[in-house]
């Protein structure tokens, strides 16, 4: 993937790609809206999900453990994964013991993060994505754009076509009516969930003290994979793990309104362990790392492992809703993925992740929706320090010369007075008026140009402070 400004700008003349992202994100922010004004104590319940949240990850190695413990009581194997690589092995290994060549996916980000269907594929496995909208990603061989609704991207008459190309047995007469292709699509599943004798999922949450894994979604597609097939493999991240049932509980009233904008998830699956006679009578669970601990160790960032994948701040970003999620270039786009992807990564691995710090306005509006009070500003602009640092080298960049230019400039009034002239004629030469009265500057020459391409440039007033303050002693 380009660094993220050069995606964005070519996601930005996408007119249509931008038609669908506002009329989605609107959507789910009105729906959001609605149902948290319902809950008088929101704030107490935010700050009781970030409360849990850091003391299970300053104790993650505990917890961890006696989650290996609860679950190996229960007829549970548990793997342990340090990167991508030895977690896809885990899950291929699995398959291939037990002659699978085809499994069915709960939607899941952390086997997206991994690879893992693309992984399985070179082992000869087949992964069916069995939630709508992976379905429409995984056929028409696109990338998710969106952490809840992966397809957010696709209008309706995209769907449609990718179906009428990708889907075996489309019927030819099929319209692009919703109900239409959520039928056409349940016919496809219904023989895949009925044949397939393996499948993938991730879970939401991880109970410590019962072993339990908790999976919310909308579509009853989950529940299907969690009970039909003989064999279930879960990929679980580690910052996933809460200690309690109680715990929980504030978490399943944070998610579901924060992610989809309803009072309860339609379906809540949980499972802990084997039952004899009562779905997956083999049950493997896949402990990821893939960076978390790296992420854990830096005391700033570490707080974007208390997200629960809800999707509030992509719905409330000016920028995400703009450019979509592929300019991110990562499962995790928007701003939680702009500060997790180099957290995960490590910043330095390569241009594009170190672009992600600078996908922000700063405006707030994430950190305000955020139902556990991830402070990604606060985050987003530690993680630009960081690039800062990693990127000087024995020649000062563009940015550093300009820094040292302006403070060279601004320490002596006799500079700044010159500084101040300079400024004013060249505010002339692209001076123009907006609406509503406010002047601005739109065009300067070069390096000036780098600003203004992108966005205006407020103009000096006709009178300095300096010159005001002279005349006002006079008086």
């Amino acid at each position: 993937m380009p660094p993220f400004p050069q995606a964005a700008r070519e996601a930005l003349g996408d007119t249509q790609l931008r038609r669908n992202l506002a009329h989605a994100t609107a959507t789910i922010r009105a729906k959001r809206a609605a149902v948290v004004a319902e809950v008088p104590e929101w704030e107490e319940l935010r700050r009781a999900g970030a409360a849990i949240k850091d003391n299970t990850l300053r104790q993650l190695d505990r917890h961890l453990l006696r989650l290996e413990r609860s679950l190996t009581d229960h007829g549970v194997t548990v793997h342990w994964a340090r990167d991508a690589a030895e977690a896809c092995d885990v899950v291929g290994r699995i398959a291939r013991s037990h002659g699978v060549d085809e499994v069915v996916k709960v939607k899941s980000m952390a086997t997206q993060e991994i690879g893992l269907n693309e992984a399985l594929a070179a082992q000869g496995v087949t992964a069916w994505e069995t939630d709508l909208a992976e379905l429409v990603v995984q056929l028409g061989d696109d990338l998710p754009s969106h952490i809840l609704v992966p397809a957010i991207h696709r209008n309706r008459a995209e769907i449609r076509e990718i179906f009428l190309s990708k889907m075996e047995g489309t019927d030819p007469e099929l319209s692009d009516e919703p109900a239409e292709l959520a039928a056409a699509a349940r016919r496809h599943l219904r023989q895949k969930f009925l044949s397939a004798r393996m499948a993938v999922s991730g879970a939401n949450f991880a109970v410590a003290d019962t072993g339990t894994l908790v999976v919310v979604e909308s579509e009853g597609n989950g529940r299907m994979c969690l009970t039909l097939p003989e064999i279930l493999v879960s990929v679980v991240g580690i910052e996933k793990v809460v200690p309690t049932w109680a715990d929980l509980d504030v978490f399943l009233q944070l998610l579901p309104r924060s992610s989809t904008g309803e009072r309860m998830n339609p379906y809540t699956s949980t499972w802990s362990g084997v039952t004899p006679g009562d779905g997956p009578q083999e049950m493997h669970v896949v402990l990821l790392d893939n960076g978390r601990t790296r992420a854990l160790a830096d005391e700033i960032g570490r707080q974007a492992l208390r997200c629960i994948r809800c999707s509030a701040c992509l719905n409330v970003c000016p920028v995400y809703e703009r450019t979509g999620g592929h300019a991110y270039g990562s499962v995790y786009p928007g701003p939680i993925g702009a500060i997790l992807n180099p957290l995960l990564k490590g910043v330095g691995t390569d241009a594009q992740t170190d672009s992600l710090p600078y996908a922000s306005s700063l405006c707030g509006a994430c950190f305000d929706a955020c139902p556990v009070r991830i402070d990604i500003p606060e985050v987003l602009v530690h993680l630009r320090s960081q690039v800062v640092d990693v990127r000087r080298g024995p020649r000062p960049h563009a940015e550093a010369v300009a820094m040292k230019a302006a403070s060279w400039t601004l320490a002596r009034s006799g500079r700044l007075r010159i500084a101040e002239r300079v400024s004013a004629v060249f505010s002339r030469l692209g001076r123009r008026r907006l609406p509503g009265g406010r002047r601005a500057v739109t065009r300067l020459p070069w390096p000036g140009s780098l600003w203004t391409d992108a966005r205006d440039l407020p103009a000096p007033p006709a009178e300095s402070f300096r010159k005001w303050w002279r005349r006002d002693e006079r008086s």
